[in-house]
């Protein structure tokens, strides 16, 4: 996943909730399941995690076979698991992906009135994704979830991402707005909330 920075802040932050709505963070990587494991070890627990499942020969330790493939249209059986297990509708998931193999998943969650994000410049995505979020930091994906399904102000998301220890501006990469010709296009809160 691109958003490299703030993924402990975001699943603490999603795991406390917020005005009365609860968020489950799971992982779905093509990656093998063991490299997103230890990739998030102390961030996300491993029974929230899914990547390829691949079987090792005991002896030799090469791989055997490839058990699970969250990959493509795998990733949305994935979801539709996670759906069951949780009792939760459709409309209640938000997708958030980074590559080609989340076009199907997107395609689905949008179809079925769920909430997706793209978090990288792959045009597949943009083109399908209901908000594309460009930025290191992982908290981010929660404006456009702020904003566009709680319906939120600018002022309320800038508050409570600075109390959550987010800088708005470092956010996208920015310091505060300057005078001069740095800040001649759109500041990146009205790029974000437009």
């Amino acid at each position: 996943m691109r958003l490299k920075c703030a993924i402990p802040a975001l699943v603490e932050f999603l795991e406390r909730g917020v005005d009365g709505y609860r968020f489950s963070f799971f992982a779905i990587s093509a990656a093998p399941r063991e490299i997103a494991v230890a990739a998030l070890a102390g961030i996300v627990p491993p029974d929230h995690i899914y990547g390829t499942e691949l079987e090792f020969d005991p002896r030799s330790g090469e791989v055997r076979s490839v058990t699970r493939v969250p990959d493509g249209y795998g990733k949305v059986s994935v979801i539709e698991e996670l759906e069951q297990r949780l009792g939760i509708t459709p409309d209640r998931v938000i997708h958030v992906g980074d590559g080609s193999s989340d076009v199907h998943l997107m395609l689905y969650v949008n179809n079925r009135d769920g909430f997706t994000i793209a978090v990288s410049e792959n045009r597949q995505l943009a083109r399908i994704a209901q908000s594309t979020v460009l930025s290191n930091n992982a908290f981010s994906v929660m404006v456009p979830v702020l904003d566009q399904l709680l319906d939120w102000r600018t002022g309320q998301i800038r508050a409570l991402l600075e109390s959550n220890g987010q800088s708005w501006w470092r956010m996208y990469g920015c310091s505060p707005p300057q005078p001069g010709p740095c800040f001649a296009g759109p500041r990146p809160s009205d790029a974000m909330l437009a």
